[in-house]
């Protein structure tokens, strides 16, 4: 059974009770903000799938697979992951087989072990319509606490970049005999291409410490993101055969030791960088016309480094040619949330970005949530449609109302506010809910109802 919500006004207490949407100004561009979904643990991987559904990997073991005009879900893979998602490894990365139409693969890569030491598997799953199946391993590489990587990204060669970090151990990411420190390139089939820089080896760039972001821009440039110790997060052209410095160079080649390094090894220098650590994170290009003043830039995921402070959506500016940063502009910092990942809408040219909570290295409830043009959106007449909010009055003082568009009788609904407290729980009798919360306190909370394999959620405010 398939979840379907209505927007509706409803009348509660003391009259009609409008939604006013918040909303964000982007030069002459006005975007509307939605959440899309609440209360997973922990957001890593979102992308748009080529079946017009939004995909996420949950670092705590899951894969979702979340209908965009509705926010309802479905938990399509669960896996055991490393120290149950703790910390920094669990389920990471994913990409799409290019052709969807004849071959439904999806390519995941997730920790598993039960300790700080495990393994990080890359694996490619079936998709039989309903779930993730056919598990098959096409590389295995060690684990731990921490710098696991991995981003994955398709090429047009069609080819498979995956991106491995160092895992605490530096000196690995110079060493071509380890697979750690590196960005590696396969063949979808998990085979070494014949091309890669290196003989017999899916080693495809090295010296990285921890690369988490890989996006494919203009003219086929790849770019990545990667995370620097204490200084000088970089932002990276992904060069076949390259040398990115580290350990021995952190960021550009500025200091005498780095420069002789650079000089003897050639090392690839980053086209912009950040000192202190902002610890950057998921990045995609954008060039949508909906929003025309973030077109031909790179869309980066911002966390904040393990102090916070720095949290934000950076758009790079490229110059024409892609080969140079002009400028950064920052966007959503007042949510003081750690942004994992960004993803587009292809018709509407909407964002999602994932948020990871307000500490390191994540915590809940989180969110995902849509910026939306919606003088542009509402012209679109391909794709799913818009998503809307399903609670009114939103904020509420003594009752909150739930609507559907179907009947859900039966479905179990639990309440629980940001702190992680379960406020209320029960089943719903009909396509509606109706709750009283004049006894709650006021601040943010969020309700996720479920049936069967299928589940939604939605945020909402009690203001007194």
């Amino acid at each position: 059974m398939k979840l379907k919500f209505a927007l509706a006004c409803v009348l509660l207490g003391h009259g009609l009770a409008s939604l006013a949407q918040p909303t964000w100004q982007v030069g002459n561009t006005t975007l509307t903000e939605y959440d899309l979904l609440t209360g997973v643990q922990i957001p890593w991987e979102i992308l748009w799938g080529p079946d017009d559904y939004l995909w996420m990997t949950s670092r705590k073991g899951d894969v979702l697979r979340i209908d965009p005009a509705t926010g309802s879900y479905t938990t399509v893979l669960e896996k055991n992951v490393m120290n149950g998602g703790n910390g920094e490894p669990g389920m990471l990365g994913m990409a799409m087989h290019p052709d969807w139409e004849n071959t439904q693969k999806v390519y995941i890569v997730y920790c598993a072990g039960t300790s700080w030491n495990g393994e990080e598997y890359l694996s490619v799953f079936d998709w039989d319509g309903e779930a993730l199946v056919n598990e098959q391993i096409l590389l295995t590489l060690d684990a731990g606490g921490i710098h696991n990587g991995s981003r994955l990204l398709v090429l047009p060669d069609n080819t498979l970049l995956m991106t491995a970090g160092d895992v605490g151990a530096s000196g690995l990411a110079q060493s071509l005999s380890s697979l750690q420190g590196k960005t590696l390139r396969l063949n979808l089939d998990g085979s070494i291409p014949a091309d890669n820089p290196f003989a017999d080896s899916y080693i495809y760039t090295f010296g990285n410490r921890n690369s988490q972001g890989l996006a494919l821009g203009p003219n086929g440039i790849i770019y990545s993101s990667e995370h620097g110790q204490n200084s000088n997060d970089e932002f990276n052209i992904i060069q076949a055969g390259g040398n990115y410095g580290w350990p021995q160079v952190e960021g550009f080649c500025n200091t005498a030791s780095e420069q002789s390094f650079c000089e003897e090894n050639d090392v690839v220098e980053p086209l912009e960088a950040w000192t202190p650590c902002v610890a950057v994170n998921g990045i995609e290009y954008y060039n949508h016309e909906a929003i025309p003043e973030w077109q031909h830039s790179v869309l980066m995921s911002v966390l904040g480094g393990l102090g916070g402070q720095y949290e934000r959506l950076s758009v790079l500016h490229l110059s024409e040619d892609g080969l140079a940063v002009e400028s950064e502009d920052q966007y959503f910092s007042s949510f003081n949330q750690r942004i994992r990942d960004v993803a587009v809408n292809p018709y509407t040219g909407s964002v999602y970005v994932a948020f990871n909570g307000t500490s390191y290295p994540g915590a809940g409830p989180n969110i995902v949530k849509e910026f939306r043009n919606e003088s542009f959106a509402n012209q679109v007449q391909i794709g799913p449609s818009l998503l809307k909010p399903i609670a009114f009055p939103n904020p509420a003082s003594s009752q909150i109302r739930f609507q559907w568009s179907m009947n859900t009788a039966g479905a179990s609904y639990q309440v629980h506010n940001f702190h992680g407290q379960l406020v209320k729980e029960g089943t719903t009798i009909g396509n509606e809910l109706v709750l009283d919360c004049e006894n709650w306190d006021s601040g943010a909370y969020f309700i996720i109802l479920s049936n069967h394999r299928e589940s939604v959620t939605a945020t909402f405010q009690i203001q007194h």
